[in-house]
C-alpha cells in the first residue's frame, strides 16, 4: 500500500476518533445537567457535585482529543502573549478615565445643544404656519 494513503486513512481515523472524543465530552455535560435535575430530592451539595463531575469528566476527555490539544496549546501562547503586554499605570488609567468622561459631558451638553436648536426651529417654523 503507498504511503501517502496509509497516512490519509490513519488522518481520517484520527479525525473521526476526535469527533467521537467531542461527542463523548458534550455527553458528558449533558449527563451532568440531567443528573442535576434528576436528583431533585437529593441535598444540593449532591447536585452540584453531579455537574461538576460531568464538566470535570469531559474537560478531561475532550483534552485528549486533537482540539482539545490545540486549545490547550493556543491557551497557554495567550498566557505568555499577556505576560508581555506593558499594562499603563494606575494613573494612566485614571487620567484616561478623565479624559472619556469629560468628552461625554462634552458631547452630551452639544447634543443637547443641538436637539434644543432643532426643536427652537421646528416650533418657530411650524409657529409662522
Amino acid at each position: 500500500m503507498h504511503p501517502t494513503l496509509i497516512f490519509n486513512i490513519q488522518h481520517s481515523e484520527g479525525k473521526m476518533l476526535d469527533k467521537f472524543k467531542i461527542a463523548a465530552a458534550l455527553l458528558l455535560v449533558v449527563a451532568g445537567v440531567t443528573g442535576f435535575y434528576l436528583l431533585d430530592q437529593r441535598p444540593m451539595i449532591l447536585r452540584v457535585a453531579a455537574v461538576l463531575a460531568g464538566m470535570a469528566t469531559a474537560a478531561a476527555v475532550f483534552w485528549m482529543s486533537a482540539p482539545g490539544k490545540e486549545f490547550h496549546v493556543f491557551s497557554q501562547e495567550s498566557a505568555a502573549e499577556t505576560r508581555k503586554v506593558v499594562w499603563p499605570t494606575r494613573k494612566e488609567t485614571l487620567q484616561t478615565t478623565g479624559i472619556v468622561f469629560v468628552f461625554m459631558v462634552v458631547m452630551a451638553l452639544f447634543l443637547w445643544l443641538v436637539d434644543a436648536s432643532l426643536l427652537w426651529i421646528v416650533k418657530k417654523l411650524l409657529g409662522q404656519s
